[in-house]
């Protein structure tokens, strides 16, 4: 999963940050990619409807 998916699913980077307890700006220091935890995070809260990446597991 790419930023662009998450933000597009949450409605914002702000609102994306809020879901996992962390600052925006955490978010913006990820650049495209999104860290492999926080993929599985935002899989787990997006109740599957954002998938990890295979890469990430």
């Amino acid at each position: 999963m790419n930023i662009n998916d998450a933000i597009k699913h949450f409605g914002s980077k702000k609102k994306l940050a809020d879901a996992l307890g962390i600052r925006p700006s955490a978010v913006t220091q990820w650049g495209i990619d999104i860290p492999p935890v926080r993929q599985f995070q935002i899989q787990v809260i997006s109740k599957n409807k954002l998938k990890a990446d295979q890469k990430a597991a």
